[in-house]
């Protein structure tokens, strides 16, 4: 029997994130789901982002012949929102204009860039609709939220919108409560941090992870601006070497050498104290910021979310949920699930829950603002 099925493509550093999922009305199941890997040896033969377009595109079409079945019929497709400027949340169908901002004019380079050409490529040729749903440049941030304390510069949102607000729906739909009058705080744990403050289900504020983040296992956080500011004109860094640092080499690989928190855990475990404290410092920070988002709501909150890819360990989760579960209830879906999450937002769209925007957008200007 034939089947109605939706592509998603989330392109990471050194991988393309495929799945495909057969769409059953307003259900989806999931066909395939693989992480293409890239060698860093072959990514380093192109000049820029833009130039892997048509190696990954080869990528991503290999996966489809091999996940599709003959009779499958291939309705949207899904690209990862790339570092746009500020959205409003939601939708966005994929045009020529929208393929061109990413490849050559976006607000910061990102392998996430190329999640709508891509989707493109692939859907154009097919004649079907592509899109993309909740790039991190998606901006709700109340008027009061944007004051930084300096008016040269404003707070702005950059955060990890899709898995927030798929995670918001998930916990609303276990509660029975609509999305739009949800009071969650969620807190993004991957190699980045987004923790946020869901409000009636806008991210009304976040502790920006290129901003005031606490430090990950890769980036820095939030600095003090005045050691950091000495240290721009002290000549020790270049800009590239400086920002490589912070967002790359910062947090716990900054301290410890190492990413991989699973191998942090069996440091701490064999008695490591300075790994025991790096690792406490870091689950300090992230209560904190968490407690913060919360009085954003004035801890009048449903619920508080774990998620990410930190959230599979226990070790994490068991602690966080030990010092924040007198703020509210805590609930932890580990992993990104941005697959599921892109799927999700074409299949609202195709159902007529949600009105697709139309590129280019800006907040303040998008669907029902």
């Amino acid at each position: 029997m034939s089947r109605n099925v939706i592509l998603t493509i989330n392109p990471g550093t050194t991988t393309t994130r495929c799945a495909l999922f057969a769409a059953e009305g307003s259900r989806l199941s999931l066909v395939s789901e693989q992480s293409l890997g890239h060698e860093e040896i072959r990514m380093a033969e192109f000049s820029g982002i833009a130039d892997q377009l048509g190696y990954r595109s080869a990528c991503v079409a290999a996966f489809l012949d091999q996940a599709k079945r003959p009779d499958d019929r291939l309705i949207a497709i899904a690209g990862r929102g790339g570092m746009l400027t500020p959205v409003p949340a939601g939708v966005i169908l994929i045009n020529d204009e929208l393929v061109d901002f990413a490849l050559h004019t976006p607000v910061y380079d990102h392998a996430s860039n190329l999640g709508a050409p891509l989707a493109q490529a692939i859907a154009a040729p097919l004649g079907i609709p592509a899109y993309i749903v909740d790039p991190v440049s998606v901006d709700e941030l109340t008027p009061v939220a944007r004051l930084s304390g300096f008016e040269e510069i404003p707070r702005f949102s950059f955060v990890h919108a899709l898995n927030i607000r798929a995670c918001g729906r998930k916990l609303a739909g276990e509660l029975g409560k609509p999305f739009d009058e949800l009071r969650a705080v969620v807190a993004h744990l991957g190699a980045g941090f987004s923790i946020a403050t869901l409000l009636d289900g806008k991210i009304a504020d976040s502790s920006n992870r290129m901003e005031i983040s606490p430090f990950t296992p890769e980036r820095a956080g939030g600095l003090p601006p005045l050691p950091l500011i000495e240290l721009c004109y002290s000549g020790k860094y270049d800009k590239p070497e400086l920002l490589k640092k912070l967002y790359g080499e910062g947090g716990v690989y900054g301290y410890l050498g190492t990413k991989d928190i699973q191998k942090i855990e069996s440091r701490v475990a064999a008695g490591d104290a300075k790994a025991a404290l790096v690792y406490d410092a870091m689950l300090y920070q992230i209560r904190k910021a968490i407690g913060a988002m919360a009085s954003v709501a004035n801890f009048e909150l449903d619920g508080i979310i774990l998620t990410g890819g930190l959230a599979n360990s226990a070790i994490i989760t068991d602690r966080l949920i030990e010092s924040t579960r007198r703020i509210a209830p805590v609930s932890v879906y580990p992993g990104s699930n941005e697959c599921l999450a892109l799927a999700e937002g074409v299949l609202r769209v195709l159902d007529g829950q949600e009105v697709p925007m139309t590129w280019p957008v800006t907040v303040g200007k998008g669907v029902g603002l």
